[in-house]
């Protein structure tokens, strides 16, 4: 979990020297590589079917979504209320678990999804808190980001609840990184690519980034073949409030009191959720 808090500022540091499409494939890259080093490469024909395809796809468009939103931000602020909304996942991935995998569940899932949108809602209203005409004019100062982060939170809980599913207990993150890399690359040399700066600064956030990314995403992904999903994405609720600190300092960026009351809710929401779903 400490690794995944790290994400937001890393991704914002690498993205800020080497552009936001080639500072993501190069972390991609060298995480892929550190994966290879690590876990080494799996068996693809020991693979079910469903899990290379679906897996793939979700993966890597996730992922594509996260590293973009952060990089197409327009400042360091917006890149941390950016990962906050990126952070509803948990919440998400709770209320698939209950529609798709029939996992049990009480009343309490309805407040605490409620709560945790609430709670993104305060931190895009700005000093405003809860502002309907502010949260509307910060989205539409970035629409692209904003949207790439919402829409990287439904897509990564629709792979959690899908790969606990199909996987059969396989690990593909290797892959996954690998391929995520290869896309990234491709749009860096046909869709526009942003000059690269490499210096001792860029390259140190570089490797930090990429070591948290990679092992932080081979710990998570051994969680949810392994584990209980809905317990591990409860497990995440001080994710947000970790990831905003460390942002902040990293990028040192400071953080109003209304975006520390926004984060509190997405937290207290997802903890709900946790609470709704747990076993007697």
């Amino acid at each position: 979990m400490l690794l995944w808090s790290s994400i937001v500022g890393l991704i914002r540091s690498v993205s800020e020297n080497l552009g936001a499409t080639g500072g993501a494939a190069m972390i991609y890259s060298v995480a892929s590589l550190f994966l290879l080093m690590s876990i080494g490469f799996p068996k693809l024909s020991e693979f079910p079917r469903q899990y290379l395809i679906w897996g793939s796809l979700l993966f890597v468009s996730y992922e594509l979504c996260l590293a973009l939103s952060i990089g197409y931000a327009n400042t360091s602020q917006q890149a941390i209320e950016v990962g906050m909304v990126n952070y509803l996942w948990p919440a998400l991935t709770m209320v698939c678990a209950i529609l798709f995998n029939h996992q049990k569940s009480s009343w309490l899932v309805i407040p605490g999804f409620i709560i945790s949108i609430l709670g993104i809602c305060w931190v895009l209203g700005g000093n405003q808190g809860l502002d309907l005409t502010s949260m509307w004019a910060n989205i539409q100062n970035n629409p692209l980001s904003y949207g790439l982060a919402f829409i990287g939170a439904l897509i990564w809980a629709a792979y959690c609840t899908v790969t606990a599913r199909i996987a059969n207990g396989k690990n593909g993150v290797t892959l996954f990184f690998i391929l995520t890399a290869v896309a990234l690359w491709l749009k860096y040399l046909f869709m526009g690519a942003e000059p690269m700066h490499f210096d001792l600064h860029a390259l140190v956030y570089l490797i930090l980034a990429a070591a948290a990314m990679g092992f932080g995403y081979a710990a998570w992904n051994v969680g949810i073949l392994h584990g209980n999903v809905t317990l591990l994405a409860g497990a995440s609720y001080f994710i947000p409030v970790f990831s905003a600190a460390l942002a902040a300092i990293v990028l040192q960026t400071s953080l109003s009191i209304a975006f520390w009351q926004g984060a509190a809710m997405v937290c207290i929401g997802s903890v709900l959720c946790w609470v709704a779903t747990r076993q007697k």
